[in-house]
């Protein structure tokens, strides 16, 4: 009896552990809030803003299309191999079915870097294709693995006596051997599509501009933030997966009853249509159909939310380019991508150090600025500003201005801020934020010690380097744009935040709090520019220009709260606090201590990372 009892604890428990995080999710999917730590009552609006967003609807649609175009075709490949392999002799089917079986036992990176490689060595262009060849190939593998135990199990003589029975070879295979392997063919296609939706790795390098699967696009907003409509999306895969789960064990055995033939008809014929049609339609709906269909397009390399999308909305519909738009989440993140040209890109928007090591590197084309009148627009200052990093401004549009500072909640913090040392205060362990960035990061040990930003000296790297190691145990966590949902669910009490992400969340928690300490910050611009041989440079420039207009220049700061270097368009702000405010528009006070980020050059650049890595392997 007690056996019984402590096994029923111990299944509860493990169906706890493995539930408990689905309910959770799908809880929080009906949550008003944003906050995961909040409940602000129940409602749909975000199943409601799932179907509304063409980015994750997107997504959806190219990951069940690439699955099953992918396991279709793998399918008809894998089927063919085996039959070949089939009717060689013992050694060599050996040896052909080891090779085979390598790219299932090799490790998913090296198969994506590889077939990576072999794109860039034959000029492919990244994009759907790319990825759809890449699943392909890693699937023909298990339709082998499939069908062979098929074909070994079937009775070889059987073909060669329809063969003398006057059946043609084709004839004979359909009438024959076809439904005997058919179980493992269909065993293999589902294997192939279940594969080509859970694969994360291989399209992360086969991808490009402007192509997510959903294990990319989830990867992507993890590091910014989850959206609440994944929460959605997630509880409506899972809801769909039960349902079939439950249409499928709810057969019962074969009977020639008319209920049975019902059932059989709903499961192989209905549901597998139905989802066609939904996969279908919604091709046709998110996939950019209502597009005009022209040549012309641009390829934007961005920040993640750095741009509000009405805007690509509005300039696709006034011009006819089409925009394909991709997010990167760092500086070190976007540069390599760039450099490698292994995705052709036209626009990038860095910030001021990482313009400078690019046009050392010659990745930058010039701008031609008689197709950019309302450059006009621009504060003077921050064009002359920009010579720090762009001595000519022959290469750069300055996009945002911002400076780092403490962003900390008022009910949690009770002490006046004025110094970096807070953030080693013991007192709040396990309640820091910190940027997951090494400038950023070496940025405030340095300043912390009374340093510069733009320090080469390996003394003072290696003194900050202990510093950010003794405050790593009171670190909540390392984090990019996330801060701001954590500050916003009151997750921590202090965070290192850009001001235009401090004004964001001060408008959704009024308890928060921005300030620049004592001992000096970081001013940062970050600017479009158009890539080296560019290969949409006019449409690039016409961008630009339409990025420059007064009331698409406050479209953006709106959506995105960073400050605007447009006058015009801060003219146009109609709060009166925000367009007074010090924290958006800094006066020449606030800013008489604060440093640019400089390129540092290849070797100390090295050395920050290997610093960098040291504090976060520590």
């Amino acid at each position: 009896m007690i056996k019984r009892s402590a096994r029923k604890i111990y299944l509860t428990l493990i169906l706890i552990l493995l539930y408990a995080p689905i309910i959770t999710l799908m809880v929080l999917s009906f949550n008003k809030s944003k906050s995961r730590s909040r409940w602000g009552g129940f409602s749909i609006q975000w199943y409601v803003e799932l179907f509304q967003n063409k980015s994750i609807m997107n997504a959806l649609y190219t990951t069940l299309m690439i699955a099953m175009l992918s396991a279709f075709i793998a399918t008809i490949i894998g089927t063919a191999a085996s039959l070949g392999i089939h009717s060689m002799k013992r050694k060599s089917r050996t040896v052909l079915l080891g090779i085979t079986n390598i790219p299932m036992l090799n490790a998913d990176i090296v198969t994506g870097i590889s077939l990576m490689l072999l794109f860039i060595i034959f000029r492919t262009r990244f994009g759907f294709s790319t990825v759809l060849m890449a699943h392909i190939t890693f699937n023909i593998p298990y339709v082998i693995l499939s069908v062979m135990p098929k074909l070994k199990q079937m009775n070889k003589n059987t073909y060669d006596a329809a063969l003398d029975l006057g059946a043609s070879p084709i004839y004979a295979f359909y009438k024959v051997i076809f439904p005997e392997i058919l179980p493992g063919i269909f065993s293999g296609f589902l294997l192939s599509f279940t594969m080509s939706l859970d694969d994360f790795v291989i399209t992360h390098f086969t991808k490009g501009p402007g192509v997510d699967t959903l294990s990319t696009k989830i990867y992507t907003e993890v590091r910014k933030g989850i959206k609440p409509e994944m929460y959605a999306l997630s509880t409506l895969l899972f809801l769909t997966v039960l349902i079939l789960l439950l249409l499928v064990n709810s057969t019962p055995k074969p009977k020639e009853t008319k209920v049975f033939q019902k059932k059989t008809f709903i499961l192989k014929k209905v549901i597998p249509l139905s989802l066609m049609l939904v996969i279908f339609a919604g091709g046709l709906y998110y996939n950019d159909t209502n597009l005009k269909s022209s040549l012309e397009e641009l390829v934007i390399y961005n920040w993640g939310e750095y741009i509000d999308p009405d805007v690509l909305t509005l300039f696709e519909e006034e011009t006819g380019i089409k925009i394909i738009y991709e997010e990167y989440e760092t500086n070190e993140i976007m540069y390599p991508k760039v450099e490698s040209g292994a995705v052709t890109y036209d626009l990038v928007c860095p910030s001021d150090y990482m313009i400078e090591k690019m046009l050392l590197n010659d990745l930058l084309a010039e701008i031609n600025w008689d197709n950019i009148p309302n450059i006009e627009y621009i504060d003077p200052l921050y064009m002359e500003q920009s010579t720090q990093f762009d001595p000519e401004n022959k290469y750069s549009i300055p996009y945002t201005f911002g400076t780092v500072g403490i962003l900390y909640n008022t009910t949690m913090v009770d002490e006046p801020i004025t110094s970096w040392d807070i953030l080693w205060n013991e007192k709040y362990q396990d309640s820091i934020l910190m940027q997951d960035s090494v400038r950023d990061a070496y940025a405030v040990a340095l300043k912390k010690l009374g340093f510069s930003l733009n320090s080469t000296d390996t003394d003072e790297l290696n003194l900050a380097t202990e510093a950010l190691i003794a405050q790593k145990p009171l670190v909540q966590a390392y984090v990019v744009d996330q801060v701001r949902d954590k500050m916003i669910g009151n997750e921590a009490a202090l965070g290192v935040i850009y001001s235009g992400e401090a004004i964001y969340t001060q408008r959704e928690n009024p308890d928060l709090a921005y300030v620049i300490p004592e001992e000096g910050s970081n001013i940062f611009i970050d600017a479009w520019v158009i890539v080296k041989d560019a290969p949409n440079k006019e449409n690039a420039e016409e961008f630009l220009n339409f990025l420059c207009r007064p009331d698409i220049a406050l479209m953006n700061f709106e959506y995105i709260t960073y400050s605007t270097p447009n006058l015009a368009a801060q003219e146009l702000i109609e709060d009166e606090d925000i367009r007074n405010s010090r924290i958006a528009f800094p006066t020449a006070e606030d800013v008489a201590n604060l440093e640019t980020f400089h390129y540092l050059g290849e070797e100390v650049d090295q050395l920050y990372h290997q610093l960098w890595n040291r504090v976060k392997s520590h």
